[in-house]
C-alpha cells in the first residue's frame, strides 16, 4: 500500500467520469456555478457563491493540500463533456490511517443522475484499495436530507449526531457523522454499490 503523495497529481477515472486535481487556474472552470447556482451551497460551512467566496474556497482547499492534509478534485462529466463540480478527501490523518470525504458539490443539471456515486466509487477504491485507509468518513448538516441520502446510498453507516459541533453562516449546527471502514468496504459495500450503478447505466 503506498502513502498519500500529496504532490502527485493523482486522477482518478472511469468510463463516466474523470476527477482531476484542482488548480488555481481552475476558478474560470467553476465561477459560473458560483455566480448562477448559489444555493449549491446552502449547508456549507464554507460557501463559494459569488467570487470572493469561491477564491476563498479553492484557497483553502488548495492550502490543505499544500499541508497535505486535503486533495481536492474537479469533476469532469465524460457523458456531457463538461465541468460538473468538486469534491475533495480532506482532514487526512496519516497516524490513524484516516480521512474525511466531502466538500461535494455538483451543478443542479448533474444532480440524480448517478454521477456522485461514480465519483465516490473512485475515491473509496483509491483510499481503501491504493491507500489502505482504515477508515473513510462522511459528515453533513443534520438537516440536509438530500446529502444524508446520498451518503446512505453508498452503503454508509450512520455513527451518530454531534450537537452544535461547530458555527455555521448563521448560528450553529449539529453534524450526522456516517463512515465506511476497510473491512466493509471489500466485505460486500463495493459490490452492492457496483451493483447499484450497473443498474442506473
Amino acid at each position: 500500500m503506498e502513502t498519500f503523495n500529496f504532490l502527485q497529481e493523482h486522477i482518478l477515472e472511469n468510463d463516466a467520469v474523470r476527477l482531476n486535481p484542482m488548480h488555481h487556474q481552475d476558478i474560470d472552470k467553476l465561477i459560473h456555478f458560483s455566480e448562477q447556482q448559489p444555493d449549491l451551497w446552502k449547508y456549507s460551512l464554507q460557501p463559494a457563491d459569488g467570487l470572493e467566496n469561491l477564491k476563498t474556497y479553492m484557497g483553502h482547499a488548495l492550502r490543505g493540500r499544500k499541508e497535505e492534509t486535503s486533495y481536492p478534485f474537479i469533476v469532469f462529466d465524460k457523458h456531457t463533456q463538461q465541468i460538473a463540480g468538486s469534491t475533495r478527501f480532506y482532514d487526512y490523518q496519516k497516524t490513524h490511517n484516516t480521512i474525511q470525504l466531502g466538500y461535494t458539490w455538483y451543478g443542479e443539471e448533474f444532480q440524480g443522475i448517478g454521477l456522485n456515486k461514480q465519483c465516490k466509487i473512485l475515491m473509496l477504491e483509491f483510499a481503501f484499495e491504493k491507500l489502505g485507509i482504515e477508515r473513510v468518513e462522511f459528515r453533513a448538516d443534520a438537516n440536509n436530507a438530500r446529502s444524508i441520502a446520498a451518503m446512505k446510498s453508498l452503503g454508509c453507516t450512520v455513527e451518530g449526531i454531534l450537537r452544535s459541533n461547530c458555527a455555521a453562516l448563521e448560528g450553529r449546527r449539529d453534524s450526522i457523522i456516517l463512515s465506511i471502514l476497510k473491512g466493509e468496504w471489500f466485505g460486500g459495500v463495493k459490490e452492492t454499490l457496483l451493483l447499484r450503478l450497473s443498474s442506473v447505466t
